[in-house]
């Protein structure tokens, strides 16, 4: 039982490593064949049936009365003369063997060059015959249905068999004054080549052209599926290209509307965006290189000055060396923020085993981040109006959002300007009055590794922004940045949420999942 099993199975192991257009060609061509071959059969074995029909048909218009005819030829009739009998000779004659039977046993005219067998089904039809002699004439017609036979000669025959009688039929007298009555069975055959002749010419004919049918088919779907391909070929040509070259520029021509052309262009819009994630991933290295690099250079001279000052036993005035180290500690601040936005990007953005989302004040962590953001902003006033509103988020993550506009806003104002915090409704707002963005630029603010052209001197990744959208998309809320009226921009970040706190319980003793707010639960 495994051996051919295991047969099979390498028959269909070999037949899918064969190349696509040769496995559609092969399975169009076994598809036509099928059809073909049913269509073939089907015809051969109505062309049999009809001429099978018509065989017998011709064998059952034989006239039982041409039975006198016969045996008045063949001197059964005491050599009656032929023109006596009322009835000449039927057309049928002329093509079919005949043979007379007769009630009594006796075989007594053949016309044909063979003898038909009697079978039992004759004999009995001739014992049935009898019943024609009586005075109402010869009565019902009696017979057998057509059947194959097999002559003297080795010939297959279609033989038709039926009751006669002369009783009613003109015949000589015979010596002593009286006619002789005859009974019997009259068998008229015809061979059954008229049929097998056309058939094997027909099968011949439908073989040669089901031949050239197949042929065709096999050399039109190979063609067509060479046709269809083509655009695959391009494809496979084009990713076996990308792999050898990592060239993430080339794309595949798109022609049409099908599934290969939407294929491609699924292809092209899959490698424009690696291209772009490398380009974005090769800027994070240049920008992450050149923001450690500030730092990193700056540590090391501070560093290298307190070195000197004690292996030359100079000591620095307690001022200097005050400043120096306040300088060492805001690099390695700055070091730990750069490496911070790093590693907060790099998490899924859903994590399963990540911190829940809580119930956040929103309001007060605004208040801690603009507390933290004022220690940085040096000469710009942060002007701030919060109102009460709670929301479900990440209060770490929330906070450092908030910051990161905060900072953002605080990089770009100019000197001794201000910078307004706004909070309602869930709608924070983040004005400041620098230059402005570009509108080219803000569909890419939010994109990760991300910087505008004009503040790549900055510092700064690009990180900041991806971080807030990030977080807001977490707590349900939108963000976006928008040209201020008179110059600057305006960071707006809305939150779902409340201005109340929930109730400790709600009432069917349900779980709490949203609070109460004028007769209405608003989700989180």
């Amino acid at each position: 039982m495994a051996a051919p099993h295991r047969r099979n199975r390498n028959r269909v192991l070999r037949f899918r490593s064969l190349p696509l257009r040769s496995r559609l060609a092969i399975l169009t061509a076994a598809a036509v064949a099928v059809a073909v071959a049913a269509c073939a059969v089907s015809c051969w074995f109505i062309v049999r049936g009809q001429l099978m029909t018509q065989l017998d048909q011709s064998l059952q218009t034989a006239d039982s009365r041409s039975a006198g005819f016969i045996m008045s030829r063949n001197g059964c009739l005491n050599e009656a003369p032929q023109n006596s009998l009322d009835n000449p000779a039927p057309p049928i004659l002329n093509k079919a063997i005949m043979q007379v039977y007769l009630s009594d046993g006796r075989t007594c005219a053949i016309i044909g060059d063979t003898v038909l067998p009697v079978t039992d089904s004759d004999k009995d039809t001739a014992r049935l015959a009898s019943t024609l002699d009586n005075n109402e004439g010869p009565g019902p017609e009696i017979g057998t249905s057509p059947i194959t036979v097999t002559g003297s000669d080795g010939t297959e025959y279609r033989v038709v068999t039926k009751a006669f009688s002369t009783k009613n039929q003109t015949q000589p007298k015979t010596d002593y004054g009286s006619r002789t009555t005859y009974v019997g069975v009259v068998m008229v055959a015809r061979p059954l080549s008229e049929v097998t002749n056309p058939l094997n010419t027909l099968a011949l004919i439908l073989l040669v052209v089901s031949g050239i049918g197949i042929v065709g088919a096999t050399a039109a779907g190979l063609w067509v599926a060479r046709a269809g391909l083509k655009p695959v070929d391009r494809l496979t040509d084009t990713v076996e290209h990308i792999a050898r070259t990592e060239d993430l520029s080339v794309r595949i021509p798109v022609d049409g509307e099908d599934e290969i052309a939407r294929l491609s262009t699924s292809f092209n819009s899959m490698t424009s965006r690696l291209a772009a994630s490398r380009e974005l991933q090769q800027q994070l290295i240049a920008d992450a290189g050149h923001e450690l690099r500030t730092p990193l250079t700056s540590l090391r001279t501070n560093i290298e000055l307190l070195e000197r000052s004690e292996a030359t036993g100079r000591a620095l005035p307690p001022e200097d060396r005050r400043a120096l180290l306040t300088s060492v500690k805001a690099q390695m601040t700055e070091l730990a923020s750069l490496i911070g936005d790093l590693q907060e990007l790099s998490r899924p953005d859903t994590t399963p085993g990540g911190s829940p989302l809580q119930l956040v004040a929103f309001h007060e962590v605004a208040e801690t981040a603009l507390s933290r953001a004022r220690l940085r902003a040096q000469d710009i006033k942060i002007l701030s109006q919060l109102a009460p509103w709670y929301v479900r988020a990440e209060p770490a993550a929330l906070e450092r959002a908030i910051v990161n506009l905060l900072d953002n806003a605080v990089k770009f104002s100019p000197p001794l300007s201000s910078v307004e915090v706004n909070l309602h409704g869930g709608e924070l707002t983040v004005r400041d009055h620098g230059p402005g963005i570009s509108a080219e630029d803000l569909p890419h603010v939010f994109e990760r590794f991300w910087r505008a052209t004009a503040s790549r001197a900055l510092p700064g990744s690009g990180l900041g922004l991806s971080i807030v959208a990030r977080t807001v998309q977490q707590a349900g809320g939108t963000v976006g940045l928008h040209p201020a009226h008179g110059g600057g921009t305006i960071a707006v970040m809305r939150l779902p949420g409340t201005p109340m706190p929930p109730p400790p319980a709600m009432p069917t003793g349900r779980p709490t999942n949203g609070i109460r707010e004028m007769g209405e639960i608003r989700e989180f």
